[in-house]
């Protein structure tokens, strides 16, 4: 059990999700995953936690396993061709995550989503949250518009609107 990052959870609050990711910013989020989704037949959800808390924490569960969490919770899983993309955000650890669904990760190497999420972080060090988020979504595009090319058939599955937990 790592105390630093025990500390770091324990005393991060709502308020400093808030300051990073004012309403504004959620909006302009918002608007950059519907524009992505028009472009190609994927789904698209952004969740941003401030920490863990309780049992999670002193487990030392990941960011990694979180993302993977989540991914089920908010149902990124249920798309009809299986195109659903999680990118997940724990402001504690400054850590970004991409969960893909199955039939993405078929055709999207891990590597390239690591890349995109440490490119991500990056902003994130400089203190532009909205940039990396929005330079997320529009990597994350590239990807789906390569392998998952929008169709007369596309239709929005899932919310566009950014989670905040």
């Amino acid at each position: 059990m790592k105390i630093k990052r025990i500390l770091k959870h324990l005393l991060a609050t709502d308020w400093q999700v808030g300051r990073v990711f004012p309403r504004g910013t959620l909006i302009k989020i918002d608007e950059a995953i519907k524009a992505s989704e028009t472009a190609h037949a994927g789904e698209i959800r952004f969740a941003v936690e401030g920490a863990l808390d309780g049992a999670p924490l002193f487990k030392g569960q990941s960011a990694r396993d979180r993302a993977i969490d989540l991914f089920s919770q908010l149902r990124v899983w249920d798309t009809q061709h299986n195109t659903g993309v999680l990118i997940y955000l724990l402001l504690a650890d400054r850590a970004v995550e991409i969960v893909a669904d199955r039939g993405i990760q078929a055709k999207v190497d891990s590597q390239e989503w690591n890349k995109v999420c440490r490119q991500m972080e990056t902003k994130f060090r400089q203190s532009n949250f909205e940039g990396g988020v929005v330079s997320g979504v529009q990597a994350v595009t590239q990807h789906l518009v390569k392998h998952f090319p929008a169709d007369s058939r596309n239709v929005n599955e899932l919310p566009d609107k950014a989670v905040v937990l």
